[in-house]
């Protein structure tokens, strides 16, 4: 089969496309799946620049949608049948096929695009554990959230859905993606100068710890959700209320590096470095978070911005335009 596959680590031009890689077998409990779309986000970089390390060579990706092609006697018995629209996150999505555990699987409803179905899987579920699980509940309805990076694809998401579970949010954003970030409705938004040819601002041409103090008050913000990493990771512990939570989640423009922990004791902050697959433990957790996304999206409560789809043989493309801060949605590959 067709498949992008890393067999080094390192820059984008190690994802190469190979047309008769191995075709996955279909297992117990299993089903595989005829991909019609693959997500591209900012961890298929670092599993590619090893700085996730997995066994080599591996196939990119972690976000697929597509039709069921094949299906075991498991899957059978769950009511999955071939030809069935289904959305999932495993590894190896770069792939015409993949197999796909039954308990992964997201049924996709009709009134949701498979494009914007793949859309969700990653980024979707990513920023729905951001907005209601991540933050412990130390942030409430009607207290202010900082939100970096809300004209990305992660943070789009989480912006509106911060919106949905009522708090007040404030967003950055670059300057140059400004049309991208108002529409999201932040009650405030804090534009920053670009930094060209990458994936995040320049957090120095603007105070935005001052701005944050003036919009909350003095107070700061209960909740910080940062995809940035290390250009914001001073602004957001500097930016935290009393008991708030700095929640990073990305690395953008490089780790967060260490710091002690008695920086916290300012405001008796709180630090957490979570990851989707603490917060989707088992498939009632996962259908939950997905029922939820999907009735928002079928609503029209929530507003998904493709930016650009690839061809699978462009995965090279893909990857450098994503690294290089372009994009103003979310990035695909067509299969």
């Amino acid at each position: 089969m067709k498949a992008a596959v890393v067999r080094e680590t390192g820059d984008a031009s190690v994802l190469k496309v190979e047309p008769d890689f191995p075709t996955p077998k279909l297992g117990a409990n299993q089903v595989i799946v005829k991909n019609q779309y693959a997500g591209i986000n900012f961890i298929d970089t670092y599993h590619r620049k090893g700085l996730y390390v997995r066994d080599l060579p591996f196939v990119g990706g972690q976000e697929g949608g597509g039709t069921v092609a094949a299906v075991s006697d498991e899957a059978t018995a769950a009511g999955i049948k071939v030809g069935d629209r289904v959305a999932y996150s495993v590894l190896g999505t770069y792939s015409e096929y993949t197999a796909v555990p039954v308990a992964k699987l997201l049924p996709v409803p009709d009134e949701v695009g498979l494009d914007v179905a793949t859309s969700c899987v990653v980024q979707g579920m990513t920023a729905h554990y951001l907005t209601t699980s991540a933050h412990a509940d130390l942030i409430k309805p009607g207290e202010w959230c900082l939100i970096h990076g809300v004209a990305g694809g992660t943070c789009q998401w989480a912006a509106q859905m911060a919106k949905l579970r009522g708090y007040k949010v404030i967003g950055t954003a670059p300057k140059g993606k400004k049309d991208v970030a108002e529409p999201l409705g932040c009650d405030e938004l804090i534009l920053v100068d670009e930094v060209p040819g990458t994936s995040y601002e320049d957090y120095t041409s603007v105070d935005v710890v001052s701005r944050i103090k003036e919009v909350t008050g003095g107070e700061g913000v209960k909740c910080v959700i940062d995809g940035i990493g290390k250009a914001t990771v001073d602004i957001s512990i500097d930016s935290l209320a009393r008991r708030g939570i700095f929640v990073s989640f990305g690395n953008a423009s490089g780790a967060v590096p260490a710091f002690p922990v008695l920086r916290l004791i300012g405001k008796s902050a709180y630090v957490t470095r979570p990851k989707l697959l603490d917060y989707t433990t088992d498939r009632e957790e996962l259908v939950w978070r997905a029922n939820e996304v999907f009735g928002w999206l079928k609503e029209g409560k929530l507003k998904v911005a493709v930016d650009t789809t690839f061809p699978l043989e462009q995965a090279t493309e893909g990857h450098l335009y994503l690294e290089a801060g372009k994009s103003k949605g979310k990035l695909l590959y067509e299969i």
